[in-house]
């Protein structure tokens, strides 16, 4: 391969890359969030990315909204159906009993509820978002690389809503004592912060990640019930970075876009997958708890 065209390759499947990791990073984030209260995996996550996808297709293709306020309705209806799953799933389960496996193996059920009732009352076929929904130009930079509008817009929509949750874990009273929950959620109770409303926010800032996301994948891959699954690649992310640990959950998206893009540009779309799986396995084995995580026994 010729140097220039291996330094074009290069520098367009980076560019990709990070367009990919920062909505990876969106998602991951959510599972990492509710990790750190909560100690499990909310398998149930990806059924938030569906349901925002298809809250924004609908709100673009029924009612006519433009984008803002379809999206704005879709990370509002997202949301509201992860704080309703919590109270209803798994709110219960954790008044009977301080076991996280019961509550992973519930939210793999959601996952699943979520997905069929979509399937049944949409029907399975892939949708489309309306062509112009996100802007379509097409930025040279030179030597043969370009960047895409979109690209451009869901790399700097992720750096915004992160920002934004960096400020409100940061600055805010409902901040810190989700920062204090994720150290000790007892405790935190006993210091009188309400657990039950702190827990429906995490949910509902979860949610409306994911939501987020999933109108980027809708616009990218086309939405179906069970777009929710590639949220596994989200969750690698989220384990190579330290589950419960957002920096980490960030950190782990953009290894995981570029090493996808990187694997496609220079060897074979068919082995991204195998990439990403490899570098789970060999982080598993190296380092655990991932790059920022804390070691966490036999907590699930």
């Amino acid at each position: 391969m010729p140097l220039n065209f291996a330094l074009s390759t290069l520098f367009q499947q980076i560019i990709n890359g990070l367009s990919l990791g920062s909505v990876y990073a969106l998602i991951a984030v959510g599972y990492s969030l509710v990790y750190s209260i909560l100690l499990f995996s909310n398998f149930a996550h990806g059924g938030f990315l569906v349901v925002g996808g298809y809250a924004c297709y609908y709100l673009l293709t029924q009612s006519g909204y433009g984008i803002v306020l379809a999206s704005a309705g879709a990370v509002l209806a997202s949301g509201v159906v992860a704080v309703l799953t919590e109270r209803l799933a798994y709110k219960p389960i954790r008044e009977r009993t301080s076991t996280t496996l019961y509550l992973l193996i519930a939210s793999m059920g959601v996952s699943i509820v979520i997905e069929n009732i979509f399937v049944i009352v949409v029907g399975g076929r892939f949708r489309a978002l309306p062509q112009d929904t996100f802007p379509s130009g097409v930025f040279s930079l030179g030597s043969g690389v370009t960047v895409n509008a979109s690209d451009i817009l869901s790399l700097a929509v992720a750096v915004i809503f992160l920002g934004a949750l960096q400020l409100f874990l940061s600055r805010t009273r409902w901040g810190l004592a989700i920062r204090a929950a994720a150290c000790d959620l007892r405790t935190a109770g006993l210091m009188g912060v309400n657990v039950s409303l702190l827990i429906g926010i995490v949910f509902f800032v979860a949610g409306l990640l994911a939501a987020v996301g999933g109108i980027f994948l809708s616009a990218k891959y086309s939405i179906y019930p069970q777009l929710g699954n590639i949220t596994i690649k989200a969750f690698i992310a989220a384990v190579i970075g330290g589950l419960g640990s957002l920096p980490g959950a960030v950190l782990g998206s953009l290894l995981l876009g570029l090493a996808e893009m990187l694997t496609a540009g220079f060897i074979s779309s068919q082995m991204r997958d195998i990439v990403v799986f490899s570098m789970l396995v060999a982080m598993l084995l190296v380092r655990p708890a991932g790059f920022f995580g804390k070691r966490v026994g036999d907590k699930i």
